[in-house]
């Protein structure tokens, strides 16, 4: 006999209305909160540039709009601004996707194997320590100023973050599913898709949320040693011009390119993550 939720059974539409109008207030508190906050800063910084400290060092918001307006109508010093936000992003994608697949390969395949684990653990933690700025530098070098040595930075970046996250998260699987599954006769392969993947995917999709910082970090600095064009470029040269509303304009660009790549990354994480309870992966996607 198939079970009928009764009227008492059933969530009332009251309450459901109730709580996606709490949701949407919350939404709009958050936001203007924001918002206030925001302004609060613009407007104090401008005022303070205006009246207390010299707007040539710290310039002010003003004028760093007026920067972002002429990059974006007239151009840069180093042509379109979306030809150097094309080739950063263009650096930063390849160096997160190559990064993050050899983060992930290597790190699930070292997660299960306690061996090559113990092996391979004092040159993964040494090149970990080398300066990322000294490797930006070598790769100028090795692969001259052109988008491969941007890509290389971002790799090294993109591919320790990931890599770490996707070692712990093999390492954390239950044992016994495991086992239950050898049991049943699954071979190491199907161990490995079936199980070990799908447990260590929240652990390797946080990750990726600072990945791609990371990867954005890699090709701006490589772009600062060394590049023919990128907004790393933009920065270097409005800081050897002494251009302070240019170096604010950068960041400005860069973080927002950041946003939008977290906004991405975290509604593909909603995503893939739909068979795990809401509360295991929405709290962290607000944040």
């Amino acid at each position: 006999m198939s079970a009928v939720l009764s009227p008492v059974d059933a969530p009332p539409a009251r309450e459901l209305t109730g709580a996606a109008t709490a949701a949407r207030n919350r939404r709009i508190k958050v936001w203007s909160i924001r918002v206030v906050l925001v302004a609060a800063w613009l407007g104090s910084w401008e005022l303070a540039a205006t009246y207390w400290i010299d707007p040539f060092f710290y310039s002010k918001p003003s004028q760093v709009w007026s920067k972002l307006v002429d990059w974006f109508t007239v151009g840069t010093s180093q042509g379109s601004i979306w030809t150097n936000i094309a080739a950063t992003m263009q650096e930063a994608v390849l160096g997160f996707v190559l990064g993050a697949l050899a983060g992930i390969v290597l790190g699930v395949l070292l997660g299960r194997s306690p061996l090559l684990s113990d092996i391979c653990a004092p040159f993964i933690k040494a090149l970990n320590a080398v300066p990322r700025i000294v490797l930006a530098s070598l790769f100028v070098i090795w692969f001259g100023l052109g988008m491969q040595s941007k890509i290389a930075t971002a790799f090294i970046l993109v591919f320790f973050s990931v890599f770490f996250n996707a070692f712990q998260g093999a390492r954390e699987v239950d044992r016994n599913l495991i086992n239950n599954a050898r049991v049943l006769g699954a071979s190491k392969l199907q161990v490995l898709t079936t199980i070990v993947l799908p447990s260590a995917t929240s652990w390797i999709l946080a990750s990726l949320h600072s990945a791609f910082g990371f990867a954005l970090i890699g090709a701006v600095v490589g772009e600062v040693v060394g590049a023919e064009t990128g907004l790393g470029l933009l920065i270097s040269r409005s800081q050897g011009n002494f251009d302070t509303p240019g170096i604010y304009a950068g960041m400005i660009v860069i973080t927002v390119l950041a946003l939008l790549a977290e906004a991405i990354l975290t509604a593909l994480e909603k995503r893939l993550l739909k068979w795990r309870p809401t509360a295991a992966h929405e709290q962290g996607a607000q944040l």
